[in-house]
């Protein structure tokens, strides 16, 4: 048998058989389908139910989509128009009141014919966080900053903004963005300088106001530097305490005004060269405008807000690590409508008879001790969640505290906590919402009652929730996206 000839066996073939395609069942949406809707009968069940859910909603909901009304300026004139179309008994969406009250859904009570500042506040932002946002891609960082500066510009353009402003609109931005793109030092201290410009844009006024509290953080950090030899505590301190004397000479404080008749420093400059633009009251922010204030400050004060308060609860100083454990489990036990209450009823009561202190700025210094208290707890996780090993690789380098931190223990930690971070941050720009019970106008509740408070438009309900929804959705799974972008990109666990 051994010496036989393998052609002589029947069953052995001698040719190969030509390729054949995959069962249709084994690729595709086939295969996808019964991996996922039908892999077992309960699966099989809750796909059917859902498939007759979604079925109801669509033919529930469809014809009142399929019926909208856009061109209307009431809400009995948006009900003629559907009955005398679709019948007496048909519903219709009435979008007319987006079309006619969208710029107070956008901008609240700002000034129409001032809308291009914050809209070129909003271009600058995108602009100058693109370059920390897209690291290590120019094309994406390249794709964004032109998304941000068009943006910016068309519905600047929209709302009627004049040809010279357009201009030097997109002067400031291109030249903003030519500066910092691929100079990521650039790119942090544009960041950091940020919010003065968009408080000078979004509030206007005298331009030295602005200037003189950049001049004080300016002063703080020269302190922090020149201090540093004697002790990271005390360089903070002296800091501090010189940022906050240096303000306080500045705004008249300590009898400082007798010197400049009458004046303080700022105003005295104010009317010497008066650099200003048209003032806008706190009381003129609402819809996505005061929620987009918020939550932007917020977030950018709050991360490393937070950061600092995980490190201090993980600290062996007691003092430190006292404070910061009773800052965190005080604020995380309090519902954060109490904290707006206190911001606004209750902050005055403790600050020098006559302060006048923003509400606006109070909701932010509030919502951001709420949102740094979770941020805190979810970067404590990312801390503890590293292995031994990276703290003694870091003494074993021969690196003080902060430089372990900044340079090894940070990273990683921050990587680690990134969803966490960006679940806290998401949440708190929806609860933004929550500042209407202080008096402000957000646009889930107060911009929309604002306006069914006028008689033809009284009576309308879902159209707002719809489209508020809608913005809230964008913002926030942008967001999201990011996140999952991040994570990818910091993903080095098989490189």
């Amino acid at each position: 048998m051994s010496e036989q000839n393998t052609s002589s066996v029947a069953y052995v073939r001698d040719t190969m058989l030509p390729q054949q395609p995959a069962p249709s069942n084994q690729t595709g949406a086939l295969k996808w389908m019964r991996e996922n809707l039908f892999s077992g009968w309960l699966n099989t069940v809750l796909t059917l139910a859902g498939i007759g859910l979604v079925y109801w909603l669509v033919t529930h909901f469809y014809p009142w989509f399929a019926h909208s009304v856009w061109d209307a300026n009431s809400l009995k004139e948006c009900r003629e128009i559907v009955t005398t179309a679709y019948g007496a008994d048909a519903t219709g969406a009435c979008w007319g009141v987006i079309r006619e009250r969208w710029h107070q859904f956008m901008f609240g009570f700002y000034d129409p014919a001032l809308y291009w500042r914050p809209l070129l506040t909003f271009g600058l932002l995108l602009v100058v966080i693109g370059p920390i946002l897209f690291t290590e891609n120019q094309r994406n960082r390249a794709a964004f900053m032109v998304f941000g500066g068009l943006f910016a510009l068309v519905s600047m353009a929209l709302v009627g903004t004049s040809a010279a402003i357009l201009a030097l609109s997109a002067g400031i931005m291109a030249a903003t963005g030519a500066l910092i793109f691929g100079r990521f030092a650039y790119a942090m201290l544009a960041a950091a300088a940020f919010p003065l410009v968009a408080i000078f844009l979004l509030w206007g006024g005298s331009a030295w106001t602005v200037l003189f509290i950049g001049f004080g953080f300016v002063i703080g950090w020269l302190l922090l530097s020149g201090f540093a030899r004697m002790g990271s505590i005390i360089a903070v301190v002296a800091a501090i305490v010189g940022t906050i004397l240096f303000w306080l000479i500045s705004g008249g404080a300590f009898g400082t005004d007798h010197l400049f008749g009458g004046q303080s420093l700022v105003e005295a400059l104010a009317s010497a060269v008066p650099l200003s633009i048209e003032a806008q009251g706190s009381d003129r922010f609402g819809g996505f405008l005061l929620a987009v204030t918020i939550g932007v400050g917020g977030i950018a004060m709050s991360l490393p807000m937070g950061v600092v308060l995980a490190l201090g609860r993980q600290s062996n100083m007691f003092l430190i690590k006292s404070l910061s454990v009773i800052f965190i489990e005080f604020i995380r036990g309090v519902p954060l409508i109490t904290l707006l209450f206190v911001a606004s009823l209750l902050l005055n009561y403790f600050l020098p008879p006559g302060t006048q202190f923003d509400i606006i700025l109070r909701v932010m210094i509030l919502v951001t001790m709420f949102s740094a208290a979770y941020i805190a707890e979810v970067v404590r996780g990312g801390l503890a969640a590293l292995p031994r090993g990276q703290y003694e690789a870091a003494d074993a380098l021969g690196l003080d505290y902060w430089r372990a931190q900044r340079l090894i223990i940070l990273p990683q930690a921050l990587k680690i906590s990134i969803p966490g971070i960006v679940s806290t941050f998401i949440g708190m720009f929806k609860d933004t919402t929550l500042v209407v019970f202080v008096g402000l106008f957000d646009p889930l509740k107060g911009i929309p009652d604002f306006i069914r408070s006028v008689f033809e438009w009284k009576g309308i309900y879902w159209e707002p929730f719809v489209f508020v929804g809608l913005i809230f959705f964008i913002f926030n799974f942008s967001m999201s996206r990011y996140s999952m972008y991040l994570e990818n990109r910091l993903k080095r666990d098989h490189r």
